[in-house]
């Protein structure tokens, strides 16, 4: 078999695996109605919450298994699209057992399998997902305590903020390549895909959650599912396989990083998750969890909606949880790794391909032969702060350097006394 001959096998196995997947809504399956959360707050305002019932769709996913067994039989496990393949078949194998048991403790071994817990470590550390998140936390609530900066934030309806996306993205990506709605069914803020974002209709905004969802929904997710689009060869780079979720939702917080969109809430809040969904898999009940997000200063609709997030397609009563909240840290953790490798070893070029489709870390290395000889589309669009390299570069270089110095070595004295 020629090169050629090989490449329009990838191609064709490609095609099949988009086929076999096209009914997989992971997210849309698991996801509560808005319904839902206006009885649980009222209930618990009036003393009287009690566990949400949840009524899931039932799947049967033997057939797409069977079809994704035969995709990863025909490619090769020693070639790099061939491995491409089959890791992706197999996060989608994963994805139907998980829709499958929903409602079930056994979504607690599946979605693990998909996302990890928090009790991993994180990249390069003997620090855990959830040891990281407590040491952001504690930060935050030192921060905010004395007062650092006190900001008055200014709220936006959602509708005004759907017209000012909606004008910012038609200059970006043209006239209605992605639409912006507001949906009064959506419990989480934002959600993004293709070509639409939608915005939770009963609820304000701030200047910081504005930014965000620009930097996060609209230049890396929609940004990388419109790239993906784009691909010659591998239509499957548009599909959010679960296997990329980690990468993607990493690269999507790192991009508020370097856009300077973060503030400590936000990462507080993330941080917050993980804690909840060690909670809840060490037994902690919904109301639980819920009370926790309350105690740690979230109103009772951003505690109901972080608390749905730990146990969406999971028992509510204590030990399983949906553990993908726990990718954004460790999956922001590994693509700042990531980037600061590129940047030490000359490759920028690897985290330029980061955006050419939904891919994962070790994609853009593995499959660098096939952007260089063309099988792989490079990026049509960049985030604005990936097109300046330069000023990259530069961020880049001082947190090579900066990383060096210790700060438990250092005294403020030494501070003042040196300037």
């Amino acid at each position: 078999m020629t090169a050629s001959d090989r490449l329009d096998v990838y191609s064709e196995l490609d095609r099949r695996l988009v086929a076999a997947t096209r009914g997989i809504r992971l997210l849309q399956s698991v996801s509560w109605p808005a319904s839902i959360e206006m009885e649980f707050v009222a209930a618990w305002k009036s003393g009287t919450a009690r566990l949400p019932e949840i009524v899931y769709p039932k799947f049967d996913f033997a057939e797409t298994r069977e079809a994704l067994l035969g995709i990863s039989i025909a490619a090769e496990p020693g070639h790099p699209l061939g491995d491409y393949i089959r890791r992706t078949a197999q996060s989608w194998r994963v994805a139907t057992e998980l829709l499958d048991a929903i409602g079930t403790p056994a979504v607690t071994e599946h979605s693990a399998r998909l996302f990890g817990k928090p009790t991993d470590l994180v990249p390069g550390a003997k620090l855990t997902n959830v040891d990281a998140a407590r040491h952001f936390i504690v930060l935050a609530d030192e921060f905010m305590s004395k007062g650092a900066i006190n900001e008055t934030p200014e709220w936006i309806e959602a509708e005004r903020l759907r017209s000012e996306l909606q004008q910012q993205l038609d200059a970006f990506f043209g006239a209605d390549a992605v639409r912006v709605e507001t949906d009064p069914e959506l419990i989480a803020k934002a959600a993004a895909g293709a070509t639409r974002i939608r915005l939770r209709s009963a609820t304000n905004f701030t200047s910081y959650d504005r930014q965000q969802l620009v930097e996060h929904e609209a230049f890396v997710h929609s940004l990388t599912a419109l790239n993906g689009r784009e691909q010659p060869h591998l239509k499957s780079l548009a599909r959010n396989s679960p296997r990329i979720t980690a990468t993607q939702e990493g690269l999507a917080v790192f991009a508020e990083l370097m856009s300077g969109s973060i503030d400590i809430e936000r990462m507080k809040r993330i941080s917050l998750r993980i804690v909840a969904i060690d909670m809840a898999l060490r037994g902690a009940d919904f109301i639980e969890v819920f009370r926790f997000f309350l105690d740690a200063g979230q109103s009772e609709t951003d505690s109901f909606a972080s608390a749905q997030r730990v146990f969406r397609g999971a028992p509510l009563d204590g030990g399983a949880a949906f553990t993908k909240d726990t990718v954004y840290l460790h999956g922001l953790l590994s693509v700042h790794t990531f980037f600061r490798w590129a940047f030490k070893n000359r490759k920028v070029g690897l985290c330029r391909n980061l955006f050419a489709g939904k891919l994962t870390l070790h994609d853009v290395v593995s499959l660098m032969p096939y952007f260089d000889n063309g099988y792989i589309a490079p990026p049509k669009y960049l985030p604005p702060w990936m097109q300046h390299a330069n000023g990259l570069a530069g961020t880049l270089a001082f947190s090579l350097f900066a990383n060096q110095i210790r700060l438990d070595r250092v005294e403020a004295e030494d501070l003042v006394l040196g300037v």
